[in-house]
């Protein structure tokens, strides 16, 4: 179901103040990307469907990873290449929050900063991983950052897959200790993750001020950890939930006031159980916090550690799947199979299959293209 509001809509209100609003050329490029995702700016296609005889006029998507229209089939190809990837055991949830306080450091510095949040995530828990007295084996993880809060404000954080157990130096799998919450003391672990933090960012941003990390130590820290999913199954759709995902989606936009100059989204209150209400903010003000949310140039938002690390993927995981498939005989039934693509399905019949008959460009199709499409059609079938 189509959105009857899109972000987009929103950016071409102040389609000729972009300049003046965005923070800098590359957020510039985003705002104008996103603007002109879907549209007639960057040509099409005429697609046929053989199953329902339909046609299909569909523009191209510019296919920024910061646009609510784009995410579709990435996120679908994403989640088919990591239910090849599962492991056949539980899965636990983790996130890795930082305090508002580093929020300026955030907007100053965010390549810098949130590289170290992901370093500092894993060297926490491997850390622990490694010590004996914990688990004594080497572990793996899929972090996925997220910048923002519900109202768009920012909030940077690390939504974090972790299998529960590792495998020794001997090569055995080795089941998590803990029988809490995590694989280990969340307590623990949150004291260690502001340690390894502030020490990763004194070493890369020397400049800051004392003050800063005055702050930062005097409150606590808390990672917050989810009971292990059930089976792998679970895993692959809570990730699919998670990966792709943006600052805010079309369909949260309620409404757009021209006269006004507001847009209306709706948001959540999770410190009252999900509370959900609506947020209305003057469109200069929407723009700028959506900006606070567009990634360094190729800065790699889903990253992947240890057993759950490219490195492993071809030779070793093969062989790990295979080694616990014995051993988690409960888990192995459920691992999902590589599902059928969304991607070049026929929105009506949702059928695969779809041909390409027409390719055009900003100008549109050609005038006479009803008869070319006569002609393919019956050369196809033909």
């Amino acid at each position: 179901m189509l959105a009857k509001h899109t972000l987009a809509g929103v950016l071409n209100l102040e389609e000729n103040h972009l300049k003046e609003l965005s923070r800098s050329s590359w957020h510039e490029r985003t705002l104008h990307a996103i603007r002109k995702c879907r549209t007639k700016a960057l040509g099409g296609h005429l697609d046929w469907c053989k199953s329902c005889d339909k046609l299909h006029l569909q523009f191209n998507s510019y296919r920024n990873r910061h646009c609510p229209t784009c995410q579709g089939h990435k996120q679908q190809q994403w989640i088919e290449g990591r239910s090849r990837e599962l492991l056949p055991v539980p899965y636990f949830h983790v996130v890795f929050t930082l305090p508002n306080n580093l929020n300026s450091v955030a907007l100053q510095y965010p390549k810098e900063l949130y590289k170290i949040l992901f370093d500092s995530a894993w060297k926490t828990l491997v850390a622990f991983g490694n010590n004996p007295k914990h688990l004594g084996a080497k572990i793996g993880m899929i972090a996925v950052l997220h910048t923002w809060g519900q109202n768009l404000s920012l909030h940077p954080h690390l939504h974090c897959i972790v299998p529960k157990g590792g495998i020794t130096k001997a090569g055995y799998w080795k089941k998590g200790k803990n029988k809490d919450d995590f694989l280990f003391s969340i307590k623990a672990l949150s004291v260690k993750f502001r340690g390894v933090f502030v020490a990763e960012l004194r070493k890369t941003i020397p400049n800051l001020p004392q003050s800063l990390y005055d702050k930062l130590f005097k409150h606590k820290w808390v990672i917050y950890a989810k009971p292990p999913f059930g089976n792998p199954k679970n895993v692959l759709e809570y990730l699919g939930r998670y990966t792709h995902k943006i600052a805010i989606s079309n369909h949260r936009i309620q409404a757009i006031d021209k006269q006004k100059g507001t847009v209306t989204f709706r948001v959540k209150n999770y410190k009252k159980g999900g509370q959900v209400s609506n947020l209305t903010l003057k469109i200069k003000e929407f723009i700028r916090r959506f900006q606070q949310h567009i990634l360094p140039k190729g800065f790699t938002r889903i990253r992947h550690y240890g057993i759950l690390s490219s490195s492993w993927k071809k030779e070793k995981l093969p062989r790990l799947q295979m080694l616990l498939a014995d051993k988690e005989k409960d888990c192995i039934d459920v691992i999902i199979t590589k599902e059928k693509s969304v991607h070049r399905c026929c929105p009506i019949c949702k059928k695969p299959g779809l041909v390409t008959l027409i390719i055009f460009d900003s100008r549109g199709p050609p005038k006479k293209y009803k008869e070319l499409v006569i002609s393919k059609i019956k050369k196809h079938i033909l």
